[in-house]
């Protein structure tokens, strides 16, 4: 079965930082661009960061650029979102996906003041 599973998430103090992993299996998605994407209480769901399988190219939310970084290890089928300098705003359940057919169940991440 595909399955998409995310761990990482947690309660942080702003301006720390957090790292989210993903691990992909049940299929092969060398034909798929990795993504993250958050929903915050009340919001849409919105795009966060992508790349690549290969590694090849990545892009970020303007929110998050500069901040996040999105990487791949292919040897262990996993996907990775270092998140520094964290903001309240940034709190959110985060989804590891292969858009538009595979999601992960999402993993919590709560920045406090």
């Amino acid at each position: 079965q595909v399955q998409l599973v995310e761990s990482g998430g947690g309660l942080v103090q702003a301006g720390g930082s957090l790292r989210l992993s993903c691990v992909a299996s049940g299929r092969s998605f060398s034909n798929y661009a990795m993504a993250w994407f958050r929903q915050a209480p009340g919001k849409e769901r919105e795009f966060v960061a992508r790349i690549s399988w290969s590694g090849g190219s990545t892009y970020y939310a303007d929110s998050v650029r500069g901040r996040f970084t999105i990487s791949s290890d292919n040897a262990k089928n996993m996907v990775y979102l270092q998140m520094n300098s964290l903001k309240p705003e940034d709190t959110a359940v985060y989804y590891c996906a292969a858009p538009p057919r595979y999601w992960g169940q999402g993993t919590q991440v709560t920045v406090s003041s």
